[in-house]
């Protein structure tokens, strides 16, 4: 049986310096902040990244509210250029309607636009019943790395000291 899949396409523009939106995807305490749907939170303590070729993105997406609910991210870079492009795949496991094993391609482009970044991302291939649930995910994840960006650089990542000034 051979089922259509799709690739997921999403250009979206940021409020932030090209270098800030990378930032936000390679350190983990951003990336913990904002990566998942609004239902879903990111412990800090389930990141690693990697940023190189060879290296990885490993976090753990668990539900707000079924802390049972975990959904394991495990991506391989095989292409990073620093505050430019970050290329790799992810090995389906586990995820219901995409056969274990199957490898799914993400790119994603941070491109000067303005005073702000043009993000490009692809990602796929998906069986057509998770194209929506992906491009919502997504659009979900950059709503709240929006507001990440627009929080002052010096919150942004989690005080050590307690002074937030």
């Amino acid at each position: 049986m051979t089922e259509t899949t799709y690739e997921v396409n999403i250009s979206r523009y940021f409020d932030a310096a090209p270098e800030l939106v990378y930032r936000a995807f390679t350190d983990p305490e951003q990336l913990a902040q904002w990566f998942g749907p609004l239902m879903f939170v990111v412990p800090i303590d389930t990141v690693d990244v990697d940023v190189r070729p060879g290296g990885h993105w490993k976090l753990t997406m668990v539900g707000k509210d079924n802390p049972e609910w975990r959904a394991p991210i495990n991506a391989t870079f095989t292409e990073v250029v620093e505050n430019q492009l970050i290329v790799g795949y992810e090995t389906a496991e586990s995820i219901p309607g995409i056969e274990d094993g199957t490898q799914m391609s993400l790119s994603i482009e941070f491109i000067p636009e303005g005073d702000g970044t043009r993000l490009e991302l692809r990602q796929g291939p998906f069986p057509e019943q998770m194209r929506e649930m992906s491009e919502l995910g997504w659009s979900q994840s950059f709503y709240k790395l929006d507001a990440l960006l627009a929080t002052p650089a010096h919150f942004r990542n989690t005080p050590t000291d307690g002074d937030a000034s």
